[in-house]
């Protein structure tokens, strides 16, 4: 075996000969895109095992690798495939399934503004503030009744109770799922999400979940009589536990079971026909495939996970107070009727009262679009509001925040929804703000926005780079990054620990002079200090030696060198002398975005604000059907706009292969592409046809009928989508990867027919065969060339089956 790896990797590598015992990376020069290539010519020659990324850093030299490969592989029962219908296949299904979704928003946009219109009218018709303030509650009670109850109405009146099924997609079963799937997801107990009223909304759903669950991901399930919860559990955040996955053109429910007193860790995902059992631990960044069981009090970990060495550390239990919860559950909803409803429906009626040049639109008598007064003081209204509601904000979360953060001692176990419990929800919800991120993120400014919530930075080392615009943390006081240190998108730093009882919040320390990946779930007391890279969604290892100078890889993670997972080009450019000059250039292009960014939010909050003046000057004609109408028009407006802004981005500079420094011009160019258009619309049309125009309309090579329940293509032009494409939930393709000081970008191919799992994620430069299945939560790695029809997963993922065993 050693001499035919030889000669495959001489001929990769361009070398006459290539010594067996030579590292892949210190001595050949080889980086991770030729050894992918490597890998792909491996599993076309005949008589060899398939290999992975993960095998090549794991042996870095031919003779270690031919070694690994001779080893026999541990047997072990795999469950049949399950017989699967064909999809639904061919253009009139999937024209009928989008025709019945735009109906369906259209009615449903039709009886929001009849209702909404005749409360209006009996809020305005009060006879004081006082009276205007009463109707205001008793309206809002009833209409936040009425969208409680309307999910659970339809899931037992169009489904009634899910079973074990699979549906094809774009059929008449998958319009009744889509219908339930949407109003359960987009109803008001979501936002109570960690709190008592979310479990019984589940519940009401048909979920089986035990006394004292408390579950904190907003990811929210959609089978819900398939899910079964013990006593006792606690679920975190970010988490995945939705009883259904998209699979080659169908829709598969299953069930999830979770035992008593078990924890699911956060950022982890539960495939269908997975179970823990009773006070059985899944650790943060980990994933159950469909088949996998933690046994009763065993702590696992990885992707997919498998038996932990060590215990997955708990918060301790505190006074289970029975009384308590209920207390808690109660005082939201007073809060929301007597407070936020009544400022949502009868401050309008206010507003009018006090802004005449609003409420002259509602008169009758010449229409007051037709002055160029009205238009006058609308854009300076919307000047005030839009920038004054910036400049409040950032008041509001430099202050209230800090007020709050003094009632809690870090390190002590509190009850949980007691006072500072409640406390503590505030502070995670006021400093989490995506607009503020997403605004001085990719940018010299994101250092001092996070020092201004409360992070401790040390002594930064400014790179313009030294986060991106996704970084979310549970609390900024107890959040420490060391010197020196860079993050990509997607950070999520876990000051909290929770259990069924009790929480309690610790200081996270990331140390100096690392570099950390995408999406990675930092959790407290994690064993990495000093120089370490942690490569995308790596899972942070909470147990054993302290690592310092060395690079992590994969869920479990595994070390290696440091210098094997970075590209060292650029560093020249790290010097003071070199970063000095080229600093203040990216400074003010980075300056020019962020204002950009602004404009762009402001002149569609400007737009919008016309389109519902004219819908209220067309009231007195239409009546409610002006509101409908205006509803649509939005909705159409916003993601039209947005494509557009996209479109004008890029049209100056397109996206495309770019291997380059941070300081260089085309990266600054393409951070503005990541910044100012907006992705949010996007998550409206997940499920529907209606996404696939979008997508088209932003430039990805789309083939026909695929399907997207929620995936992030983060370079639209950069993307090939092949036909009949499933794209779970979650899942990512990211044509772009950066490595220290070094950016490097490459173009992407998913082949006709293939899945990417729940959470999955695609790296940049990666081709994937026709009816290839990527599993739930794998990281498929940069260069990676998939066979057609295999089955791959894990993080990294490495190939699971050949052929149709999905």
């Amino acid at each position: 075996m050693e001499g035919v790896l030889v000669r495959i990797l001489a001929d990769v590598t361009h070398r006459d000969c290539v010594p067996v015992d030579s590292h892949f990376f210190d001595e050949l020069g080889a980086d991770s895109m030729v050894m992918a290539r490597f890998c792909a010519r491996i599993r076309k020659t005949e008589g060899l095992p398939p290999v992975s990324m993960k095998d090549i850093y794991r042996h870095p030299t031919i003779d270690s690798l031919a070694a690994a490969l001779a080893a026999p592989e541990p047997t072990g029962r795999t469950a049949p495939a399950p017989r699967m219908p064909e999809p639904a296949k061919g253009t009139p299904h999937y024209l009928l399934c989008g025709a019945l979704q735009l109906l369906t928003f259209l009615g449903y946009s039709c009886v929001i503004a009849f209702v909404g219109v005749r409360g209006y009218e009996w809020i305005s018709a009060g006879s004081g503030p006082a009276d205007v303030y009463l109707r205001s509650v008793l309206f809002g009670a009833a209409a936040l009744a009425w969208l409680c109850v309307l999910p659970v109405l339809a899931k037992w009146t169009l489904i009634g109770r899910w079973q074990p099924c699979q549906i094809r997609v774009w059929s008449l079963s998958y319009f009744r799922f889509w219908t339930v799937r949407t109003l359960v997801r987009s109803a008001p107990p979501v936002l109570f999400v960690g709190s008592p009223l979310y479990v019984l909304y589940l519940r009401a759903l048909g979920a089986r979940i035990g006394r004292g669950v408390a579950v904190f991901s907003r990811n929210v399930p959609v089978c819900t009589d398939l899910l079964a919860v013990g006593d006792g559990t606690v679920i975190r955040k970010d988490s995945y536990f939705t009883c259904y996955r998209a699979q080659a053109g169908l829709i598969q429910a299953g069930p999830v079971s979770i035992g008593k007193d078990a924890v699911v860790g956060e950022a982890t995902v539960l495939d269908i026909g997975t179970a823990l059992g009773d006070r059985a631990r899944l650790a943060h960044a980990s994933a159950l495939h469909s088949g996998q069981t933690v046994p009763d009090g065993e702590h696992w970990h990885g992707s997919p996970a498998l038996r932990a060495d060590a215990r997955y550390p708990v918060v301790g239990p505190a006074d289970r107070g029975g009384l308590r919860r209920a207390v808690h559950g109660v005082l939201q909803i007073p809060a929301v009727l007597l407070v936020y409803l009544p400022l949502s429906f009868g401050g309008v009626s206010l507003l009018l009262a006090e802004l005449p040049q609003l409420a002259a639109v509602l008169e009758p008598g010449p229409m007051a679009l037709a002055s160029w007064a009205f238009y006058t003081e609308a854009l300076a209204a919307s000047l005030v509001l839009f920038f004054g509601a910036i400049v409040l904000g950032l008041l509001l979360i430099a202050t209230v925040p800090r007020l709050l953060a003094r009632a809690i001692t870090p390190g002590t176990v509190y009850p949980l929804y007691g006072f500072r419990y409640g406390m503590h929800r505030t502070i995670t919800l006021m400093t989490n703000r995506r607009f503020f991120t997403h605004l001085f993120g990719d940018s010299s400014c994101i250092v001092h926005y996070l020092r201004f919530l409360g992070y401790d930075l040390s002594r930064v080392e400014q790179t313009g780079s030294n986060f991106g615009t996704e970084v979310k943390q549970d609390s900024p006081y107890l959040s420490s990054v060391g010197s020196g240190t860079m993050v990509a998108d997607g950070l999520s730093i876990n000051n909290a620990e929770f259990s069924s009882t009790s929480f309690r919040v610790s200081r996270v320390s990331i140390g100096p002079r690392n570099f950390l990946g995408n999406r990675i779930a930092y959790p407290p007391r994690g064993r990495t200090g000093d120089n370490c890279l942690l490569a995308t969604k790596v899972m942070v290892p909470v147990d054993g030696k302290f690592r310092e100078g060395v690079g992590l890889l994969g869920s479990p993670s595994f070390e290696l060198p440091r210098s094997v997972l970075r590209d060292s080009t650029f560093d020249r450019l790290k010097t003071d002398g070199e970063q000095r000059r080229l600093l203040p250039a990216k400074n003010r292009h980075n300056a020019a975005t962020a204002a950009w960014y602004l404009i762009v939010r402001w002149l569609c909050f400007f737009l919008i604000t016309l389109i519902i003046a004219a819908a209220a000057e067309l009231y007195g004609a239409l009546g409610a059907a002006a509101v409908a109408l205006a509803n649509v028009v939005v909705l159409l407006f916003t993601a039209l706009y947005f494509v557009l802004v996209e479109r004008a981005v890029t049209s100056r500079h397109p996206t495309g292969p770019l291997f380059c420094s941070i300081y260089d011009l085309r990266f600054w160019q393409r951070e503005r592409f990541w910044k100012v258009p907006s992705e949010t619309y996007l998550r409206l049309f997940n499920g529907t046809p209606f996404k696939n125009v979008i997508w088209r309309l932003l430039g990805v090579r789309i083939g026909s009928r695929v399907f997207d329940d929620g995936c992030s293509l983060t370079e639209r032009s950069m993307v090939t989508l092949g036909d009949d494409c499933t794209l779970n939930a979650g899942s990512v393709v990211q044509c772009h990867s950066q490595e220290d000081g070094a950016f490097k970008s490459e173009r992407t191919t998913i082949g006709s027919g293939c899945t990417l799992g729940i959470g999955a994620f695609v790296h940049y430069g990666v081709a994937l065969g026709d009816g290839t299945v990527l599993a739930p939560d794998s990281f498929l790695m940069k260069g990676e060339t998939v066979p057609p029809h295999a089955h791959w997963g894990g993080n990294p993922a490495r190939q699971i089956s050949q052929g149709n065993d999905t």
